[in-house]
């Protein structure tokens, strides 16, 4: 038990749905036991046991009831039935600035927020210097939030709910707040909640970013665990049932999002590097495929020695450790494979100007014979926030005999 960050049984949530709101007065004064409403349950009898320190991933189509089973963890939500214990302090990341005062400043919202989450003001106090820097809105922190941007409420609403040292961190798709720059940040801070310890739930229907993120996966569907155990295996079973609503036309399963992209490009020769002044962190110049020969082509057999040279230029070199993926799809946006250098364990080149970083097929790429094409994306350290996405930067062909069906050859042998 002391190992249990949060043991959920029978937990269960339904609501009343009523045709139009005078049914609702009907039913509450009824003299007979006429019913004006339906039952829909969003929660239906979870049970589930997060230990301490895992970093648990939730997914599941819209309405799965994953926002819902976050809020009654947090107590936004009184659930119907059910158990719920929870051994720890709580910040939750569902709907920022939920609870702030817009007639407040920024600075006495801390402290609001910080009363709220069951902390003295001393101890805010403490940690408002930290909380201040880390939203990083300058004098605004001492006016009225009604007087904010949207993304300097973002700003402060994540520096408050990150920077008070909880130990469980509940997440719910909070993490396209803000600028490129405080995405990396927030993901930088989280990564080190995660690795220091702290418990974490985190919904978000970027897979990869379940993968990549999470020690535990949880598919919830209709309100009830489809699934739960090693975060892979519940991903690729998710996966799976989307790709199966999509052949069937079910239309109720949405597919889940990737990093939001750039239109389109083909770059037939490099662009330049121009070193004037950049609001971006990087950008991909661009591509060029080289064949074993050493000359730049766009034709190859598939068992031919590839690779692909990436060229970016780099504005600020102040990002630790940044990530560059390539992805190979088909011409009709099948998704064939992708890599990236956080899951190979690589380094890439970081200096400020032009950059070149290679990828080698030493075997061919193995796809069957069509046309492809290659996106290209550098993203921060956790390969989550997207520095910049190019989708189908480089398009070329594949060569292939009549030697197999389907997708790739996978290398194999005949025996007796």
């Amino acid at each position: 038990m002391e190992n249990n960050a949060i043991i959920i049984e029978n937990l269960t949530k339904c609501y009343r749905l009523y045709e139009n709101p005078f049914d609702r007065v009907k039913e509450t004064f009824r003299i007979f036991k006429n019913t004006y409403s339906t039952e829909k349950c969003v929660l239906n009898r979870i049970s589930l046991t997060v230990k301490k320190g895992e970093v648990l991933g939730i997914v599941g189509t819209n309405g799965a009831g994953k926002s819902t089973l976050l809020k009654i963890i947090t107590g936004v939500l009184t659930p119907t039935s059910g158990t719920l214990t929870i051994h720890g302090k709580i910040a939750a990341l569902l709907e920022l600035g939920t609870g702030f005062n817009p007639e407040f400043t920024g600075i006495k919202n801390i402290f609001l927020n910080g009363t709220m989450m069951g902390f003295t003001r001393a101890e805010m106090e403490e940690k408002l210097q930290g909380i201040i820097d880390f939203a990083d809105i300058g004098d605004f922190i001492y006016q009225p939030v009604k007087t904010y941007s949207s993304g300097m409420f973002a700003r402060l609403a994540f520096a408050v709910a990150i920077n008070v040292e909880p130990e469980i961190l509940i997440v719910d798709e909070a993490l396209s707040v803000g600028d490129m720059r405080f995405q990396m940040k927030c993901m930088d801070k989280m990564k080190s909640m995660m690795d220091s310890g702290v418990t974490v739930l985190f919904v978000s229907h970027d897979i990869n970013a379940i993968r990549r993120l999470c020690t535990k996966g949880l598919w919830l569907k209709d309100g009830t665990v489809q699934a739960y155990g090693d975060t892979n295996r519940i991903c690729d079973q998710y996966l799976d049932y989307l790709k199966l609503c999509d052949l069937q036309g079910a239309g109720a399963a949405e597919a889940p999002q990737e990093q939001a992209q750039d239109a389109g490009y083909d770059f037939e020769e490099l662009s330049e590097f121009k070193a004037g002044s950049k609001e971006s962190v990087a950008e991909v110049a661009g591509v060029r495929m080289v064949g074993a020969d050493g000359k730049v082509k766009e034709e190859f057999d598939l068992f031919e020695d590839m690779t692909v040279e990436v060229y970016y230029d780099v504005y600020d070199e102040n990002v630790a450790y940044p990530v560059l993926g390539v992805a190979l799809k088909r011409l009709d946006e099948a998704y064939i494979c992708g890599v990236n250098t956080l899951l190979d364990d690589k380094k890439i080149p970081w200096r400020f100007g032009r950059n070149c970083y290679k990828l080698s097929y030493p075997d061919g790429i193995r796809v069957l014979g069509g046309k492809y094409y290659f996106d290209v994306a550098i993203f921060d350290k956790t390969a989550t926030v997207p520095i910049q996405y190019r989708a189908k930067i480089k398009e070329f062909t594949v060569t292939a005999d009549y030697i197999g069906e389907g997708v790739c050859i996978i290398p194999h042998e005949w025996r007796k």
